[in-house]
């Protein structure tokens, strides 16, 4: 029988697959689209803080959609991995330095304020019509999402993906996070919460 931690790894280098084999040029049309939905469909306030992402590899590149909601007045930060098991997120503020964080993306330098999202962009390998997620297996935003709920601070979630990446069922694991809404190319997709 296969594990769910198997099962996991198999869908999510298949879901990486097909987003690897879209077109970088189409990729880059979907992105703009995304900011443009989310400019129209995310309530953010003035001062709200929203964390977002430097994208990596084949994912959905969410400056232009950091870049939009920033001009309806939210701070913005960037993840930063302090360890193995440790991120936190650092502002992103114009003109300041940025630092290599490993993986292949960039973030604020070590001096940037830390900040706790109100407003989370997740990146993830893989999803179901359920808005659970697959992320990249080490558990980062899992733990970062814990401590803020764990200080009282719960943040709002929003998956960012391409269609291509959504799977017919993603295994149940305890230390798993819900993603109520998801934006892909096609739009936002909110999902009921778990009762």
């Amino acid at each position: 029988m296969t594990s769910s931690k198997d099962l996991k790894k198999h869908l999510r280098r298949d879901a990486l697959g097909r987003r690897d084999a879209l077109d970088p040029f189409w990729r880059v049309e979907a992105a703009l689209e995304m900011a443009e939905t989310a400019r129209d469909s995310f309530a953010i306030e003035p001062g709200q803080i929203v964390s977002g992402f430097w994208p990596m590899r084949s994912e959905v590149d969410v400056r232009p959609l950091m870049f939009a909601l920033r001009e309806k007045g939210a701070r913005l930060c960037l993840p930063a991995i302090l360890d193995k098991t440790t991120i936190v997120f650092r502002e992103l503020v114009r003109g300041a330095p940025m630092v290599d964080m490993g993986f292949g993306t960039v973030g604020p330098h070590e001096e940037a304020e830390v900040l706790d999202p109100q407003v989370m962009l997740v990146p993830l390998a893989a999803f179901d019509a359920r808005g659970h997620r697959i992320g990249y297996g080490a558990g980062y935003y899992d733990r970062a999402i814990a401590r803020l709920v764990d200080k009282g601070q719960p943040p709002r979630l929003i998956g960012i993906a391409f269609d291509c990446q959504e799977v017919a069922l993603v295994p149940d694991e305890p230390h798993d996070v819900t993603i109520p809404e998801i934006l892909t190319e096609s739009g936002l997709r909110r999902f009921a919460p778990k009762l």
